[in-house]
């Protein structure tokens, strides 16, 4: 039996390259709640916008927040949603700007003329 690759979406994918260039901090979240534990670390480290915390909630599980202007999100959402945090709209364009242009077909044909 032929398994079917699940279908990335391309807005998720290109939300994941963006957190990819933003500061990471991971901590464990002892006997609290991933999002406590999250909110304390933030609290008394200090932590300015934007950044991703990463909670070790057991030795399988690692939680993912965004920390925002606006507060403290999951990072899946974030993914989907980056054009909504105008402080990812500034990477949003770094990003682009790193990206190299995809040869095609019709570019390597006008480059062969």
């Amino acid at each position: 039996m032929v398994r079917r690759r699940k279908r990335k979406s391309r807005r998720r994918l290109e939300g994941r390259k963006i957190l990819d260039h933003i500061p990471q901090f991971n901590l464990d979240s002892g006997e609290e709640k991933s999002v406590t534990a999250a909110r304390k670390y933030i609290q008394d480290q200090s932590i300015q916008p934007p950044a991703l915390i990463l909670v070790r909630r057991n030795e399988h599980t690692i939680d993912r927040f965004f920390w925002a202007e606006k507060g403290l999100f999951g990072a899946q959402y974030v993914e989907e949603n980056h054009f909504l945090f105008p402080s990812l709209r500034a990477l949003l364009a770094e990003v682009a700007a790193e990206k190299p242009e995809r040869k095609t077909s019709k570019t390597l044909a006008t480059a062969a003329r």
